[in-house]
């Protein structure tokens, strides 16, 4: 049987963990992999996060299964963080999942059970595992416009032009807040034209939100979500507690139906809870029971806020620090971008062997186009990456 079997391309951002690993010189910089760093270069737990574990290791009585949609407080406390207030609780079906990335698997799931024909309209570029997943699953793929190379913001007249095409029963996927991997972001007003197009067009909007509380706050970074949640008769959010609870390896999501009819409810929550069984029955709960534990708790959530908000604001100083660092070694503001963009990421906009020469000549670590994770950085190695990039001509 095996014989058969077919070799699979490798994740290139595994392979770049790799290739980091096994660089010998002294002073590198790893600013591929994903995953938020301090000062110190480690990813921590968080302090709600601790005392949620003690708590729960103190008063858990039980490891018995949940239920195929995870625990419902999970779900309440998500709805709550994602949309406070902009759809009705019971206009939503939710089941948890492993991780942001199984939301997403779920998410395409549901949209091939609903509609097999149905086309995923995706921004160019997106996170790859987004495409990947849709290939694996055969399903239809469009190119939105959406990062300009020139000016390393939204080519937002492209994505509009683009998204009218979109048909009845089609999805458009959007990124919430903080767009992987570009940190380019829409405002405001460009996400209210975009619900104009999406309500003329009849696509049905997914959104995946993973990095909430990491661009311009909690709330902030909710609102693009809150509004089209609002303002769409359907709507799928895939969201993920790695990120802003730090708890990547507790793999902690939640995939969210919502409709307008109330007699749609019942039907997505069953297939929702069809789609579990069949994946992989019950989802995993501690990360989700931690998540919850700090969401209802006033102390911890609110101490849970304050590092989140050091978090951000800690991601927003490199930026500001690279963008000034840039700016006096280029005589030139062509590097401002990276001080508007928002979240983890920021794309360059440098050729694959511009990305080459830094990796080579000065053992700096990013994806081949050129997506840099801010968070790789501390104030020590923000001017080495600055020098680099002007030595290599980005």
């Amino acid at each position: 049987m095996f014989s058969h079997l077919k070799e699979q391309p490798a994740d290139k951002i595994l392979q770049l963990m790799q290739m980091y690993k096994d660089d010998p010189r002294p002073v590198k910089i790893d600013l591929g992999v994903g995953v938020y760093k301090n000062a110190e270069g480690v990813t921590p737990v968080m302090r709600a996060v601790k005392a949620a574990e003690k708590r729960i290791w103190e008063e858990q009585e039980s490891k018995s299964y949940v239920g195929l949609a995870g625990d419902p407080a999970f779900a309440d406390s998500m709805i709550d963080l994602v949309l406070g207030d902009a759809v009705a609780r019971d206009s939503v079906a939710a089941v948890a999942t492993p991780g942001g990335t199984g939301a997403v698997r779920q998410a395409f799931e549901l949209i091939r059970m609903a509609n097999p024909d149905a086309r995923v309209f995706v921004s160019n570029p997106t996170w790859p595992n987004h495409v990947s997943i849709l290939k694996f699953l055969n399903m239809p793929i469009v190119e939105y416009r959406y990062f300009d190379e020139e000016t390393r913001g939204v080519d937002f007249d492209g994505m509009l032009a683009d998204l009218a095409d979109a048909k009845p029963g089609d999805v458009v996927l959007l990124h919430g807040c903080c767009h992987n991997p570009t940190g380019a972001n829409l405002n405001r007003t460009q996400w209210q034209q975009v619900v104009d197009v999406l309500l003329k067009t009849g696509g049905v909007p997914m959104i995946d939100i993973a990095y909430q509380g990491f661009g311009d706050g909690l709330e902030e970074d909710a609102a693009g979500t809150r509004l089209v949640a609002s303002s769409v008769p359907e709507c799928l959010i895939a969201a993920s507690c790695s990120k802003n609870f730090g708890v990547y390896r507790e793999r902690t999501g939640l995939l969210m139906a919502i409709s307008d009819k109330p007699d749609m409810k019942a039907l997505a929550q069953g297939n929702l809870n069809f789609l579990n069984r069949q994946n992989y029955s019950f989802p995993p709960d501690h990360g989700a029971r931690v998540v919850t534990t700090i969401l209802q708790e006033p102390a911890l959530r609110a101490d849970w806020a304050a590092e989140l908000e050091e978090v951000r604001l800690s991601m927003l100083a490199l930026r500001e620090q690279i963008a000034s660092e840039l700016q006096r070694l280029s005589g030139s503001d062509r590097f401002g971008f990276i001080a508007q963009h928002r979240g983890m990421f920021s794309r360059l906009g440098a050729a694959p062997d511009k990305v080459q020469k830094l990796r080579e000549e000065h053992a700096i670590y990013m994806v081949g186009d050129s997506r840099l994770n801010i968070a790789g950085l501390n104030s020590e190695t923000v001017p080495i990456l600055a020098k680099a990039i002007i030595d290599v001509g980005i």
